[in-house]
This record gives structure tokens, C-alpha cells and sequence, in this order.
């Protein structure tokens, strides 16, 4: 796997993800060009004091940022919070994991062909296993918020740090002078009023 994030980092953005990989190997594939972690926590070995994996190889590469989900499913609150002190705000990224499901009444649904079954913001296969997720981007914001993340390290999370790893910050993810117009309005409860796009 080194050899091939060594080649295709030439080209695309590599992330390491839903790996068994411990510290010294995720280290190799960040030093070998990997830039990102794709669910940190989710699908990896645990961020231990004698073996930190992942997510310690992820914080000794200055370089890597780091996908959360941040539903209020996938990753406890104390976590979302100590890994934003941890990687600081310029190296998070919010996701959703979003499934079809999302913004759908409780019920049955599939993904990748396995049935889900929804129940409030928590999507599971028949056996338990947490499969995506029913919540948006947008209720994600509005997760990290209430769980303590300042509104701007959420936004700069949600917004200007996937556009950067995506390498389309010159075009979208701030407000500036030339810039796309794609913006979100909310009020002071963080709720959606208006989306300005060009």
C-alpha cells in the first residue's frame, strides 16, 4: 500500500482510512504522501497510550487534516472536543457520512445493498453495526456547537478545510472578493434561512 500512495499522491489527494494499520505503518503512508484521514476513530484500531495507531500518526504529521463525524452517534462529545484541541481547527474536517436515509422518516432502508434500519439520527445493520449516517452537514455544525466546538472552528471545519484538502480553496470555502457565492445564512440558533449559490 506505501508504493501506492507513494504513486497516486502524485495526482489525487490519498487518505487512510477503515485501516488495521498501526502508528509506524499509517506514519509511512502520511510520510509517503497520504494527507488525510478519512472517519477518524471509526474502523481503527483505538487512540492508546501504548499504541496510539492512526490517530496518533495522524497528529505527528502536521500536514494530515482529519474527517469527523459529527452526528452525536458516531463519536462520543469528550472526543469530538479533545480531538479539536489535539489536531487544532485548521487540520478537522466535519463530515456527515450521510446515508439516503437522511432527512427521511424512521424506518428500513439499504445501503451498498445491506439492509439499514433508521431510528432517529442512528443507522444500523440488522445486528447493530452503525452503518452511515441519517444527519446532514448542516445538523453536524450545529452538533460540534452544542457539544462546545466554537462556531468558527466548526465552520472552518465544515467548509474551508474541505476546500482546501479538495484544492478548490481559490474558488469556494470563505468569502472573498472573486469567490463563488455559495453561502449559507442561519439565524443564531443556527437554523438554515436562506442558500445564496452562483
Amino acid at each position: 500500500a506505501i508504493a501506492f500512495v507513494r504513486e497516486a499522491a502524485k495526482k489525487v489527494t490519498v487518505s487512510v482510512a477503515h485501516t488495521t494499520a498501526n502508528y509506524d505503518t499509517a506514519l509511512e503512508a502520511f510520510r509517503a504522501g497520504a494527507r488525510e484521514v478519512t472517519h477518524l476513530y471509526n474502523a481503527m484500531p483505538p487512540f492508546a497510550h501504548r499504541d496510539p495507531g492512526v490517530v496518533g500518526a495522524a497528529f505527528d504529521a502536521p500536514e494530515t487534516r482529519c474527517e469527523l463525524i459529527c452526528d452525536g452517534v458516531h463519536i462520543h462529545p469528550a472526543v469530538v472536543r479533545a480531538t479539536f484541541a489535539m489536531f487544532g481547527r485548521d487540520r478537522m474536517i466535519l463530515i456527515s457520512d450521510t446515508m439516503r436515509a437522511a432527512g427521511m422518516p424512521d424506518g428500513d432502508y439499504t445501503l451498498g445493498g445491506q439492509a439499514v434500519q433508521v431510528h432517529g439520527k442512528r443507522a444500523t445493520l440488522a445486528d447493530g453495526t452503525i452503518a452511515g449516517s441519517a444527519t446532514d452537514l448542516m445538523e453536524c455544525l450545529r452538533t460540534a456547537v452544542s457539544f462546545g466546538i466554537p462556531l468558527a472552528d466548526a465552520v472552518t471545519a465544515a467548509a474551508v478545510n474541505p476546500a482546501k484538502v479538495l484544492g478548490i480553496y481559490d474558488r469556494v470555502g470563505s468569502l472573498e472578493a472573486g469567490k463563488q457565492a455559495n453561502v449559507a445564512v442561519l439565524d443564531r440558533n443556527l437554523e438554515l434561512k436562506a442558500v445564496i449559490f452562483h
